[in-house]
C-alpha cells in the first residue's frame, strides 16, 4: 500500500494557510478531478478521493489540529464517515441544479449503505501525547523515565456500555441504528448525499434510558497511571517516541489508541549541541596561548579529557576531540566534542607584570603608548580590591 501523501501537499497550500486558501484549492482541485467532469483520467476518482480526504480533515479546526500534531498516526481514531461527512458540497460548489450525474459521494467512497451500517462499530482509541524534558546528561546515555499520564480507560462502572446497570439501551428511532441522518443536495457536478449525524442519538445508533452515574454515558473515564518509558541515547528536541495501546481506550471495543511522548532537550550550562556533536567553550590565558599547555577539559559522561594547547594558539581557534559526543540513535557511531578557546586578558596587572610586559614589547619592536590611570579608575581599583 502506497504511503499516504501529506495532506497539505495534496492540497497544495502552506501548513499556515487559512480556511479560505483550503476551501479554494480545494474547490479548484475537486472541479478538475471529479470523475463525471474528468472522463478521461483513470486515475480521477482516486485523487477526487484523496483531496477530498485532504479537505475533510483540514477543513474542520480538531481534526486539523490533531493532524499537525500527531500526522497521519492522530487520524486513527475518526473513521472515513467522520472524515468525509464534514463536507459540505452545496457550501463548495454552490448551491446549482444537477443531472444525478455521479450520485452519492458516500457510495463512491465506498460505505453508501449507511442506513444498515451503525456507526458505533469498533473503532481505535485517540491517539495521545505528552512532552518529557530531559537533560542533555541523561540524552547522552539513554534513560528510562517514569511518567504520569492522563488517558481514558473504560469505566469501571458500566463496563464500557455507557448505561447506567440495570438501564436499557434502545435502538435509535430517528436513524433506525444508524447513526446518520443523509440529506441530498445539488451542485453543478450533479446530486451528492451527505451525512449528517443524528441529533437525537448523536451519532451512537442506540438511545440510553439512563445514562452510567461514572462515565455520564461516554463509555471512558479518565485515568492517571505511572508508565515507564526507555528513551534511547541520542534523542533530539522534537524526537517522538511511539508507546503502543497507552492512549484512550476505544469507546466500542475496538484496539487502544497509542502515546505519543515528544522529547524536550533542557538548556545546559557547559555545552552546546549540534545535531550529535558537543561544543564547549574554554577560556585560557595570553601565556597559555603564547607558551602552549596541557589542559583538562569536561566530558558530556562527567570525566576529564586532555587537551594539548600548542604554542602561538590564536583566540577562538577549535579544537577537536573525537568520540566525545552523543550516539546516534539510528545508526552505530557517536559525534564529536569541539573545544573553542578564547583568550582572557587580565583586568589588573602587578608592577612585575607591567614590566615584563613592557620588556616583551620592546624585545618584540612594539612601540607602546602607556595609558595612564584616571582618578576613578584607581578609586575602582582599590575597591576591586
Amino acid at each position: 500500500m502506497a504511503e499516504k501523501r501529506d495532506y497539505y501537499e495534496v492540497l497544495g497550500v502552506d501548513r499556515d494557510a487559512d480556511q479560505k486558501t483550503i476551501k479554494k484549492a480545494y474547490r479548484k482541485l475537486a472541479m478538475k478531478y471529479h470523475p463525471d467532469v474528468n472522463k478521461e483520467d483513470p486515475d480521477a476518482e482516486e485523487k477526487f478521493k484523496e483531496i477530498s480526504e485532504a479537505y475533510g480533515v483540514l477543513s474542520d479546526e480538531s481534526k486539523k489540529q490533531q493532524y499537525d500534531q500527531f500526522g497521519h498516526a492522530g487520524m486513527g481514531g475518526f473513521s472515513q464517515e467522520d472524515i468525509f461527512s464534514n463536507i459540505n458540497f452545496e457550501d463548495i460548489f454552490g448551491g446549482f441544479g444537477g443531472s444525478g450525474g455521479f450520485g452519492s459521494i458516500f457510495d463512491l467512497f465506498g460505505f453508501g449503505g449507511g442506513h444498515n451500517s451503525p456507526r458505533n462499530g469498533p473503532m481505535p482509541g485517540n491517539d495521545i501525547g505528552q512532552k518529557l524534558n530531559l537533560t542533555l546528561e541523561e540524552v547522552s546515555t539513554g534513560v528510562s523515565k517514569e511518567i504520569s499520564v492522563t488517558h481514558r480507560k473504560v469505566c469501571p462502572t458500566c463496563n464500557g456500555t455507557r448505561a447506567a446497570p440495570g438501564s436499557k439501551v434502545n435502538t435509535c428511532g430517528n436513524c433506525n441504528g444508524s447513526g446518520q441522518v443523509r440529506q441530498v443536495q445539488n451542485t453543478p457536478l450533479g446530486q451528492f448525499a451527505t451525512v449528517s449525524e443524528c441529533p437525537v442519538c448523536h451519532g451512537e445508533g442506540e438511545v440510553i434510558e439512563e445514562k452510567c452515574y461514572t462515565c455520564h454515558g461516554t463509555g471512558l473515564t479518565k485515568v492517571t497511571e505511572k508508565l515507564t518509558i526507555d528513551v534511547p541515547a541520542g534523542v533530539e528536541t522534537g524526537t517522538r517516541l511511539r508507546v503502543g495501546g497507552e492512549g484512550d481506550d476505544s469507546p466500542n471495543g475496538g484496539p487502544s489508541g497509542n502515546l505519543y511522548v515528544t522529547i524536550n532537550v533542557l538548556k545546559n550550562d557547559l555545552f552546546t549541541r549540534e545535531g550529535q556533536d558537543l561544543y564547549y567553550e574554554l577560556p585560557i590565558s595570553y601565556v597559555q596561548a603564547c607558551l602552549g599547555d596541557e589542559v583538562e577539559v569536561p566530558t558530556i559522561d562527567g570525566q576529564k579529557e586532555k587537551l594539548t594547547i600548542p604554542p602561538g594558539t590564536q583566540t577562538e581557534t577549535v579544537f577537536k576531540i573525537r568520540n566525545k559526543g552523543l550516539k546516534h540513535v539510528k545508526w552505530s557511531g557517536v559525534g564529536n566534542m569541539y573545544v573553542k578557546v578564547h583568550m582572557v586578558t587580565p583586568k589588573t596587572l602587578s608592577s612585575k607584570q607591567t614590566e615584563i610586559l613592557k620588556e616583551f614589547a620592546k624585545e618584540s619592536g612594539e612601540e607602546i603608548v602607556e595609558v595612564k590611570q584616571g582618578f576613578f579608575d584607581k578609586v575602582k581599583e582599590t575597591l576591586n580590591k
